[in-house]
């Protein structure tokens, strides 16, 4: 391993192994991230993130390879660990019988240097439901909480498991806002997410994972940038015949369905693929409602990658 890694490196994964009942859901998986730096981990249900990034937290025990958390053992030096580290679960792990207030204020407590939580409740908009048990909160709100608990310690390093599941459009501004401030006072995030828009505008690294191994990463530009790919997207007015317009395209376009009355074109889209759209639409007495071409997104690279049936 390079020296700087030592330095830059928040997480460090070499070759790790994770089986249940035989089978491995992480399979010889490599992941670095970075310290002052968002990680985007992504990837299919059942690909094994989740587990990756318990092995990480502590919460389970490899079966091989190693992991390291700000270069300690996250089993045997978790004590060490758990002030430096904050873990935001997708369940939240809250406490449900306990006011949303009373539950923070105990954790910043815990710690030697906290944040305010005045600030906390007011950045991610806690006040309005402060005495409300944790049971009786929305899951948007349950989500909020949870954040604000796995950042009030001044974490080096947090783990984010689907930050924003849940919430409003306010809400998880609020929330984009606070993870980019805490990049920006260097510490760690690592953040697994469904939503590519969420990790289009937060990552500055991006490690897709598919049957337990990484097997594209790097930022978000160096895994949409293809100078010759595009993307049309279509939307027509009734049935849309995806088949047969892509019988019309020829063999060097992808064209796939993307839901009632709409597809996606993607390749060496140009003006003359827009005129063979058109064209085919109007052969076949088909309004276009939507027609837009665009760069490659990080969702078409994904589904690239791992596929569209579903798991």
């Amino acid at each position: 391993m390079p020296a700087s890694h030592a330095v830059d490196d928040a997480v460090e994964i070499s070759g790790l192994v994770k089986a249940y009942d035989g089978r491995r859901v992480v399979d010889g998986l490599d992941l670095r991230a970075a310290r002052g730096r968002v990680t985007a981990v992504l990837g299919p249900n059942g690909a094994g993130k989740t587990t990756t990034v318990e092995c990480c937290e502590g919460l389970r025990s490899p079966d091989g390879g190693t992991v390291r958390v700000l270069g300690l053992d996250p089993l045997t030096q978790a004590h060490d660990l758990r002030p430096r580290v904050g873990v935001m679960l997708q369940d939240g792990g809250l406490p449900t019988g306990v006011r949303a207030l009373d539950m923070l204020e105990h954790v910043a407590r815990m710690y030697a240097r906290p944040r305010e939580v005045d600030e906390l409740v007011e950045r991610l908009g806690l006040g309005s439901f402060a005495r409300t048990t944790v049971r009786r909160l929305s899951g948007g709100q349950r989500q909020r909480l949870a954040l604000a608990a796995a950042v009030v310690g001044r974490p080096e390093l947090v783990f984010l498991d689907e930050p924003s599941a849940g919430m409003d459009p306010q809400s998880r501004r609020a929330v984009w806002d606070l993870v980019r401030e805490l990049r920006d006072e260097g510490v760690a995030v690592v953040l697994t997410t469904h939503l590519m828009d969420e990790a289009e505008d937060l990552a500055d690294h991006v490690a897709v994972v598919d049957r337990g191994r990484v097997i594209a990463e790097g930022s978000v530009r160096d895994l949409v940038a293809d100078a010759e790919d595009r993307t049309l997207r279509l939307e027509v007015a009734g049935e849309l015949d995806v088949d047969g317009l892509a019988r019309a395209l020829g063999p060097e376009l992808q064209v796939r369905a993307a839901g009632a009355g709409s597809c996606t074109v993607v390749g060496t889209v140009g003006p003359t693929t827009v005129a063979a759209v058109t064209a085919w639409l109007a052969e076949h007495d088909t309004l276009a409602i939507r027609l837009t071409v665009g760069r490659r997104t990080l969702e078409d690279v994904f589904l690239d990658l791992t596929g569209r049936e579903l798991r």
